[in-house]
């Protein structure tokens, strides 16, 4: 009994002895492992150099802004490469937000500038058409000013603030005035090619266009059509530069100091307790982003505004109707110059006269047989039908740019056609999803930083069940943050709210769809179309038969269709005219689009002119 009993009494020392043993094992463990998963994280994270992290928990260490009763896994100089790293994280979680949005701008910046060449480009092969076909004495000089003004028209769409429609048009009808006038209504005074050297003779012409008016109202019809149907898509073209502008200002946006110290202590201050798998609390994180991302929460309001406007744009560009299709409008360029050439035949001896009044008479010259002079005098005025059956009806028009495949309407970017309507569609779907993606990235930020099924929180200083402080709102007057000091906002983010506050502005005001735009409308009528502010060419007001591309009015489309009569007399010269200047009675030309249907009319339009030569009075 005694053995027995001194056997057990030796195994309970042995058991007690292997558990002290092993409590004290344990103990150097945890003590030369107590930093491990910070240093562990520290490393992963890539931080600084991880020799900086200490292999167990000390005390004494200065920490500014971790600072904790007991021992701690930080020091100060882990804390100044918190600071540094965490700023590092954060704006790059700020431009992963923005890649989609700065992608989806970008792309459908170079798509629209794409879609708008392939259609200038189209167009201005198909006015030269007319040049070849129509008058064939005019198309070898007449291809460079064409070219030129399809330029000035892909400058405008581009949003190129130095660029003018009415400047546009009025250049290429006073460059074309001298090849009509020589060739056309006097062929017998000779070829002067636009690329040789000017002549006295036809400067005077060039300058005194305006005043004599030889086109009619065709170059203001012209000016008219092509600013109300091409403003759209300019506009589009400069909100779409602006919004790049807008998010680049944001991803430059540096993060304040005192920003620095609230992220460190929302991420990194529960590492130095050993804890670094909690997450911080949902409050603590919103104020502190919301305090953080002030200047970019304040570009919320007019972004989303911006954002409506190019939709609202997009939509129109979509749902364009004949009277501000785009399209039909840079189409019907073809006609307007066709109307504005045979305007100038129907009047040839009042222009004429004029002329010789102004500029003097010219000698004929050298570079026409009297032979082939003869002839051209008799053709010209027998084909005026003619060429009044080649200018099609827009419709066609806009079938034939469609079957064509050597000048596609469509844009070929990207290996996938699309149309402007079907781009415009797919733009105004996509953008309406960013409307408030400024006023929302503070708690974006935050989804990843969320608790996900924890009862415990980070709350910046300790563990706890859940985050106690107020939660301040995203706008300046609502910063009543706990958690930070907020300052003035980031100066490149100020001035990107104002510029997208004023420019909006302004291009609300251009199109028409602001109240400026609606007291603009008293302006007179006898000055220029174009709005020159800014050198920005806006180009007549709604009184002069102009409409806003969403408004919809039977009065006259942009397809080269003459308004009525009264409007006819509307658009006045642009300079005075001297009163021993002013013209005789004319007669209402109506344009040849109207004229496709009214052959007999013409008919014996002309034949009266053959008959009954006109006579200055």
């Amino acid at each position: 009994m005694f053995r027995a009993g001194s056997q057990n009494a030796d195994l309970c020392w042995l058991i007690l002895l292997g558990f002290s043993c092993l409590r004290e094992a344990s103990g150097r463990a945890a003590d030369a492992g107590g930093c491990h998963e910070v240093k562990t994280a520290y490393m992963m994270r890539q931080i600084g150099p991880v020799e900086l992290v200490p292999d167990r928990p000390g005390t004494g260490e200065s920490l500014r802004l971790c600072s904790h009763p007991g021992p701690t896994c930080c020091t100060g100089k882990m804390e100044d490469s918190y600071m540094t790293a965490v700023r590092t994280e954060t704006q790059q979680k700020m431009r992963s937000y923005s890649f989609e949005l700065k992608y989806l701008i970008a792309g459908h910046t170079k798509a629209y500038q794409e879609t708008f060449d392939s259609l200038v480009s189209f167009t201005s092969d198909l006015t030269s058409t007319l040049f070849d076909s129509a008058y064939s004495t005019l198309a070898s000089d007449s291809r460079p000013l064409v070219l030129q003004l399809f330029s000035d028209v892909k400058r405008h769409l581009s949003g190129d603030p130095h660029s003018s429609l009415d400047t546009a048009v009025r250049r290429f009808y006073d460059d074309l005035f001298p090849l009509v006038y020589r060739r056309v209504l006097n062929p017998g005074l000779g070829h002067t090619s636009h690329s040789s050297p000017s002549t006295n003779h036809d400067d005077c012409l060039r300058m005194t266009r305006q005043d004599l008016s030889p086109f009619g109202p065709h170059p203001w019809l012209l000016t008219s059509s092509l600013s109300r149907a091409l403003r759209p898509g300019r506009t589009l073209s400069q909100l779409l530069r602006l919004a790049g502008e807008v998010v680049n200002a944001t991803e430059k946006a540096t993060l304040s100091r005192e920003c620095g110290q609230a992220l460190v202590r929302m991420q990194y201050c529960s590492h130095c307790k050993g804890l670094t798998l909690i997450r911080p609390c949902t409050g603590l994180c919103i104020n502190i982003m919301r305090g953080c991302l002030l200047g970019v929460s304040e570009l919320g309001a007019p972004w989303s505004s911006m954002v409506v406007l190019l939709q609202r744009l997009s939509g129109t560009l979509a749902t364009s109707s004949n009277q501000n299709s785009l399209e039909l409008a840079l189409l019907a360029v073809r006609n307007h110059v066709n109307d504005a050439i045979l305007h100038a035949q129907l009047h040839g001896p009042r222009i004429t006269t004029l002329v010789e009044k102004v500029c003097g008479s010219q000698v004929p010259g050298p570079m026409i047989s009297s032979e082939h002079s003869s002839h051209w005098h008799t053709t010209t005025r027998e084909t005026s039908s003619y060429k009044r059956s080649q200018v099609t009806s827009p419709s066609s028009l806009q079938q034939s740019l469609q079957s064509r495949k050597s000048l596609p309407l469509k844009s070929s970017g990207g290996g996938k056609s699309r149309s402007l309507k079907k781009l415009s569609r797919e733009f105004e779907g996509s953008i309406q999803r960013y409307q408030w993606f400024f006023s929302e990235l503070p708690e974006m930020l935050c989804e990843s930083e969320m608790e996900v099924e924890q009862h415990t929180c980070w709350s910046g200083q300790d563990v706890v069940e859940s985050y106690a402080g107020y939660v301040a709102g995203s706008s300046l007057k609502a910063q009543e943050n706990p958690e930070m000091s907020v300052r003035n906002t980031d100066a490149v983010l100020k001035g990107a709210k104002k510029k997208l506050e004023q420019r909006t502005q302004e291009l609300l005001v251009e199109l028409g769809w602001a109240s400026k735009g609606r007291e603009r409308g008293g302006e007179d009528r006898g000055g220029s179309m174009e709005k020159k502010e800014g050198g920005s060419g806006e180009d007549c007001d709604d009184e002069d038969g102009c409409e806003t591309s969403g408004q919809e009015s039977g009065d006259e489309i942009s397809s080269g269709h003459s308004p009525e009569t009264k409007d006819l007399a509307a658009p006045p010269h642009l300079h005075p005219v001297p009163p021993h200047l002013h013209s005789p009675p004319q007669v209402v030309v109506r344009d040849s689009a109207h004229l496709l249907t009214s052959g007999p009319l013409t008919s014996v339009i002309l034949l009266l002119l053959l008959l009954c030569p006109w006579a200055p009075r």
